[in-house]
């Protein structure tokens, strides 16, 4: 059970600490720099993007999936991350079969390149998703 309940995307990023919060800025930047038409809403209180369905999320360790922290930093969420080409092992799997992930503890982590090229990969995945369920 989450303690939080942000009604907008501005209430979520006045929540967030400061560090956190600059990383949360930079990759919604990101996100959004890729998919300029992408839907943003929170879920879960955090913020998640969708075209046909969701492709990422950014969810920031002050903001709780249950009663404890997890982790620290930002983590950069892939929703269908088990299909995405991911030869240089950059994402978390976790033990999860689906959602893949990269945590963020210091902006200076964030390589902007390597992640747009993540961030265009959810989009053509979830293209090509959207395309195979159109055909059945």
């Amino acid at each position: 059970m989450q303690d939080v309940d942000f009604k907008s995307i501005g209430e979520f990023l006045d929540y967030l600490p400061e560090e956190e919060r600059f990383i949360v800025e930079k990759l919604r930047k990101l996100v959004l720099d890729c998919a300029p038409d992408a839907k943003e809403k929170l879920s879960f209180n955090v913020p998640f993007f969708s075209y046909h369905r969701n492709f990422c999320f950014i969810w920031p360790a002050s903001v709780l999936w249950g009663k404890k922290k997890s982790y620290e930093g930002v983590r950069l969420g892939f929703t269908s991350g088990y299909l995405m080409a991911d030869e240089i092992g950059y994402l978390d799997k976790g033990g999860r079969k689906q959602v893949y992930w990269k945590d963020f503890i210091h902006p200076k982590e964030i390589d902007a390149e390597l992640v747009r090229s993540y961030i265009y990969e959810a989009l053509f995945i979830d293209e090509e998703q959207y395309r195979t369920k159109r055909k059945k």
